[in-house]
């Protein structure tokens, strides 16, 4: 583990590699798994904000577990996170004609139609998130890992096929959550710790 100014990343986020093959995948990430996205608080309120926007393209499905049980829901281990669709589909995932899923957040962003891109947990995956409250003299904190699932088996040879690092796959986000310069100072950590391995081998 490696310390960022108010977060502690793990060295698999530096060393292993991925980038997502929607070929051949085809985004199954959004209808796979027994629970939906994590969500924060802010982002909850968002999501509630831009829902007119989002349900006429909902499927009929995903509008009335919306209508009948919310947008979000506890997980098991209290979590808040997006309502699924049969145990398993987030209700803001589409499935087109060919088979590909899509997030319907994401696509209307995309059109200019609203101003938030999608959840930050979906932004970031493969890395996931854990927070510390502060106590007492302990600032809080964020604790970055590194996330494996069956599904993006193909997005771990895709990037070991590239030599692409999980944290400049996700530049963008990773920026997007932390900053532009908390990335700056990760990506100088982690040419000192390739530099490091190097010198050891």
């Amino acid at each position: 583990m490696i310390q960022i100014q108010n977060t502690i990343v793990s060295l698999e986020i530096l060393e292993k590699e991925f980038c997502c093959d929607l070929q051949s995948c085809k985004g199954c990430c959004c209808i796979e798994g027994d629970a939906g996205a994590p969500l924060t608080e802010e982002e909850d309120r968002k999501i509630r904000q831009i829902l007119p926007v989002l349900l006429p393209e909902m499927t009929k499905e995903a509008r009335q577990t919306v209508e009948a049980s919310d947008i979000s829901y506890r997980d098991r281990e209290g979590e808040l996170v997006t309502q699924i669709v049969n145990n398993k589909d987030c209700v803001f995932s589409r499935t087109d004609h060919n088979g590909w899923c899509y997030c319907l957040i994401e696509k209307a962003y995309n059109a200019g139609k609203i101003d938030f891109k999608k959840p930050i947990s979906c932004h970031l995956y493969p890395i996931r998130v854990k927070e510390f409250e502060a106590r007492g003299s302990v600032p809080a904190m964020s604790a970055l890992e590194y996330h494996r699932w069956d599904v993006c088996h193909c997005a771990r040879v895709l990037g070991k096929k590239l030599h692409l690092p999980i944290y400049q796959f996700l530049k963008e986000p990773l920026i997007r959550r932390f900053g532009t310069e908390w990335y700056d100072e990760l990506c100088l950590t982690a040419e000192e710790w390739r530099k490091q391995c190097m010198n050891q081998n």
